[in-house]
């Protein structure tokens, strides 16, 4: 097989992975000011996607332009949210070079998807191709891809440990060859139930203060993971932006979270906000967590919570994900001030942030790649895949980290 990394090597972000100039995993984009997509725009016969992460399915309706119309394998959540996140880009930025696909292209999709479940092997451009839990957000896949000669295997993100929505993933199939993300490969996270108990303990100390507690999210995974703690301790929230839409939509799929029921329990619990009648002003009085979009602070509902509770001291703003340098969630736990719809606010309210992150770390790579000691490893999707491939080679393993553009033979 000739691989060729069309984006996502040495970088977090537009992941794609083309095979034999013929099957396309993933498509994403690297969210920037401008934009970033994959170097180039192939003509697969078909496209594989692992998961439903706007660095992995934020080109895909791109594929369909034209006459193409190559197949697009995916789980149903996958399917779902790479919709949904399609649907938001075109609100966003359609029409411009922030978007490089139109409303046409998003129907298109619909029009050619192929959904699979885990372990139900299918054929895409000629090869095997099998689907399973990664154990990063649900939905989300490990793709097996077998020409007969040689078995690949794409890692996707994945985490090794359970988190309250997905069960950490089990699955080690056998192959050829590997392609793994490395986004925390020098990083190792605190146990969960620790992180969990920080949270909470926070919250909770915010609340009987009578202060109110703001928790930027991402829409998906995060925020449903939000709601479950909040449910499981009895904390009141309220949920708000897109988050809202992907928590209904999972409630369809119980099969690809971990409880089900436990999930219904935390949207059952937490109250919707529907943005009607000053609606969101008036809660940032209540005693209460809101967990909103966006989880960088760059958009959503967020820009009306942080400037109505910045000004207190008792309030708090929990930020619960990775934030990227030059977001204004990075700037506000680096400096306490961001820029907040275009202007620069100082914020009083405690901030603090929590590692409830849905990949693997050091160890949990480690663990996981222990399982292929005699396989070939290509790490992709991290800002140190070199280091963390030299790191590899030193315990011996054959690992090498491509370079954006870059084909390999395996």
């Amino acid at each position: 097989m000739d691989v060729q990394f069309l984006g996502g090597a040495g970088e977090i972000g537009r992941s794609a992975v083309l095979i034999d100039e013929s099957l396309l995993l993933d498509f994403g984009m690297l969210t920037d000011s401008p934009p970033q997509f994959p170097v180039r725009t192939p003509s697969p016969d078909a496209v594989v996607v692992s998961h439903g992460h706007l660095d992995h399915v934020g080109t895909i309706p791109a594929l369909v332009s034209g006459d193409a119309r190559p197949p697009i394998h995916w789980t149903p959540p996958t399917y779902e949210l790479a919709m949904t996140l399609a649907r938001d880009t075109l609100k966003l930025h359609g029409g411009t070079v922030n978007c490089p696909f139109t409303e046409t292209n998003v129907r298109r999709v619909t029009q050619v998807s192929e959904t699979h479940g885990y372990r139900e092997s299918f054929e895409a451009a000629g090869y095997e191709v099998t689907f399973y839990n990664a154990g990063h957000i649900p939905g989300s896949a490990h793709v097996l891809v077998d020409d007969g000669d040689t078995r690949l295997l794409y890692t996707g993100d994945f985490h090794t440990d359970d988190q309250r929505l997905v069960s950490g993933t089990t699955a080690r199939p056998d192959a050829d060859a590997v392609i793994c993300e490395s986004t925390y490969s020098d990083v190792d996270h605190d146990p969960r139930d620790t992180v969990e108990g920080r949270f909470v303990e926070s919250v909770e100390t915010t609340l009987w203060e009578g202060g109110t507690v703001v928790v930027p999210a991402f829409a998906i995974g995060r925020t449903q993971e939000m709601l479950l703690i909040c449910e499981a301790h009895d904390i009141p929230c309220y949920v708000d932006g897109m988050g809202k839409q992907v928590t209904e939509m999972l409630g369809q799929y119980p099969e690809f979270v971990r409880d089900a029921d436990a999930l219904q329990r935390a949207k059952s619990h937490a109250r919707f906000v529907t943005g009607k009648d000053g609606q969101r002003k008036r809660i940032t009085d209540q005693k209460a967590a809101i967990v909103t979009t966006s989880g960088m602070l760059s958009g959503g509902p967020a820009m009306t919570y942080i400037p109505e509770i910045r000004g207190n001291p008792m309030n708090r703003i929990t930020m619960t994900g990775y934030q990227v340098e030059g977001t204004p969630g990075r700037d506000l736990i680096e400096t306490g001030r961001a820029e907040i719809d275009g202007r620069i606010m100082p914020v009083s309210a405690r901030v603090e942030q929590y590692d409830f992150s849905a990949h693997a770390d050091r160890d949990g790579l480690l663990e996981y790649l222990d399982s292929y000691r005699d396989t070939p490893v290509l790490v992709n999707h991290g800002d140190r895949c070199e280091a963390f491939a030299a790191t590899l080679r030193e315990d011996g393993y054959d690992a090498a980290a491509p370079e954006l553009g870059a084909t390999v033979t395996v």
